[in-house]
């Protein structure tokens, strides 16, 4: 069986060792020794001024929500996962839906202007795939009318545009460290800001509004995470740019095995240095889609399609058009990619996926 993914696992020895520091200190949570630690070799590897440890991405997106004191409504892109739309929705704002580029799958920077009005507070974006939004372009819009910016990188852990780590753009960006994303602590997140008070806040925000031992400011909630998954994070980190490697590697032999299949691949922001987390292509029809996944299916291969449905179509946001979007879930088709994914297996799913399109 061939699986859409697989978590990266490190040797358990080497995870081991970090247990047993934890039973010597007896220290399971609450900021501990692992979790600051974390922080510190994240904010190194990735070149980052700022980093705080969340228990999960989505977390991540509603306390940026949160301390950004947003209201109203929110821009944001109908191609992501759900969470994106509903951290929105959970934090009371309204999500406005922009529609995607046909050829970077991320929001449509031409779009965004048309629906800010009065009541519009933010813009937060998804980089699809990985692939960085054009973050100079929403910027230069979100300065123009007075807008806050956040950027969800669940898939972008390691990606850099003109140098710089992606997570360096926006007032805010946020992450997920989920077992299924290139860098994991097996439930995880984080958020990144460039500004010192921002961050300061967050952290009271992830720790119930703590300011100090008998002290609180504001209403905070239990974002943290814990020494175990820490401890994870910390092993895996020392994997990154081998994981990093291999993705592009594997990319590299599925563009090779596919080379006459006819699909299209997202367009990557120039400028930017990917992470090859995932291999979408996007069918000429949502008939050659399922005609394909089924094929994949009968030999034990599950790709998935992701992103769908169009998150314009869930029951509790509003109506939008957004054509390019709808059009484009029913055709987008996502490769297994995980770590130990051999060259045989891609070929073998390149086979499969040549022979149905000619049958």
């Amino acid at each position: 069986m061939i699986n859409i993914t697989k978590p990266f696992l490190p040797k358990m020895e080497e995870y081991i060792q970090y247990l047993d520091g934890i039973w010597e200190r007896e220290w399971l949570t609450n900021n501990g020794p692992l979790v600051n630690d974390l922080e510190l070799k994240l904010k190194s590897y990735l070149k980052v001024n700022h980093v705080l440890f969340l228990g999960n991405g989505t977390i991540a997106l509603q306390i940026a929500i949160k301390a950004l004191k947003l209201s109203g409504e929110i821009i944001t892109t109908p191609f992501s996962y759900v969470a994106t739309t509903s951290s929105i929705v959970w934090e009371g704002c309204k999500p406005v839906f922009a529609d995607i580029d046909p050829l970077s799958l991320n929001i449509d920077p031409t779009k965004i202007e048309e629906r800010i009005n009065e009541h519009t507070s933010a813009i937060l974006v998804t980089h699809v795939y990985g692939n960085p939004c054009d973050v100079e372009q929403i910027e230069k819009i979100a300065k123009k009318h007075g807008l806050k910016v956040i950027y969800d990188g669940a898939h972008a852990f390691g990606v850099k545009y003109k140098g710089r780590s992606i997570f360096e753009y926006g007032d805010i960006s946020t992450t997920s460290f989920h077992a299924t994303k290139v860098y994991h602590t097996i439930e995880g997140g984080a958020v990144f800001s460039n500004d010192p008070e921002l961050i300061k806040m967050m952290s009271r925000l992830r720790n119930f509004g703590h300011n100090g031992a008998d002290t609180f400011e504001g209403a905070g909630i239990n974002g943290k995470n814990s020494e175990f998954h820490a401890a994870m994070g910390l092993v895996n980190l020392k994997y990154i740019d081998h994981i990093l490697a291999t993705r592009k590697s594997q990319s590299m032999a599925y563009n090779s095995a596919l080379e006459t299949l006819n699909v299209g691949r997202p367009k990557i922001l120039k400028g930017a240095d990917w992470n090859y987390s995932y291999y979408p292509i996007v069918f000429e029809s949502e008939q050659q889609l399922l005609k394909s996944v089924k094929d994949l299916n009968a030999n034990w291969i599950y790709p998935r399609r992701y992103f769908y449905p169009s998150l314009s179509t869930l029951d509790f946001v509003g109506k939008y058009d957004v054509k390019v979007c709808e059009d484009i879930c029913k055709r987008v088709l996502c490769l297994p990619m995980y770590n130990t994914l051999k060259t045989e297996d891609i070929d073998f799913i390149a086979r499969i996926l040549l022979r149905s399109q000619n049958n």
